[in-house]
């Protein structure tokens, strides 16, 4: 199924989040009107273009009343219609419920693992532990070497019994070297 298919039945069930929707503000519907007004006349002429703009009428009214218009067009202006969301806001765009829908569809293994193991800070958490890992034998190699033995006794202090006495005897291993 494309976009062009069934944009009409997607555009009907996104009315109600595109009206309540605070991202669509005057502005974003009078850009949208006039995407439409000047690229296809054929779907929104000049005076109904005027009538979708008009700023005595609140903005929810407007784009509900544009929305309805261009499912009375047919396909083409409703396709035409998500083309210049996606254009203009692609935010706003992206979160249809529509779209959502689209990429679960599209996508059932991945959204089936995202909804078994949620997201988490593991990914971060474990970078940062391999980084410090990766920091401290840096560390090591580059201090161990030299008359700086003092700094991998400092350092051991943290851990636990094995891991000082590894630390501290590596230290003075390096310094009979010295």
């Amino acid at each position: 199924m494309t976009d062009i298919d069934d944009s009409h039945e997607r555009l009907q069930r996104d009315a109600h989040f595109l009206c309540s929707d605070r991202k669509m503000d005057t502005e974003l519907v009078d850009r949208l009107v006039l995407q439409l007004n000047r690229i296809y006349p054929q779907i929104l002429s000049d005076k109904e273009a005027r009538r979708f703009r008009d700023l005595r009428v609140p903005t929810e009214v407007r784009l509900a009343q544009l929305l309805t218009f261009l499912r009375g067009r047919g396909e083409d202006a409703c396709y035409e219609f998500y083309r210049g969301l996606h254009i203009l806001a692609e935010n706003v765009y992206a979160g249809l419920p529509s779209r959502a829908t689209r990429r679960e569809v599209a996508d059932p293994k991945r959204t089936t693992a995202a909804a078994i193991h949620p997201q988490s800070d593991r990914g971060s958490m474990f970078f940062l532990s391999c980084f410090s890992f990766v920091v401290g034998a840096a560390m090591l190699y580059y201090y161990g070497e030299g008359e700086t033995c003092p700094f991998l006794r400092g350092s051991a202090a943290g851990f636990s019994k094995g891991a000082k006495y590894v630390f501290i005897s590596y230290a003075e291993v390096g310094r009979q070297r010295t």
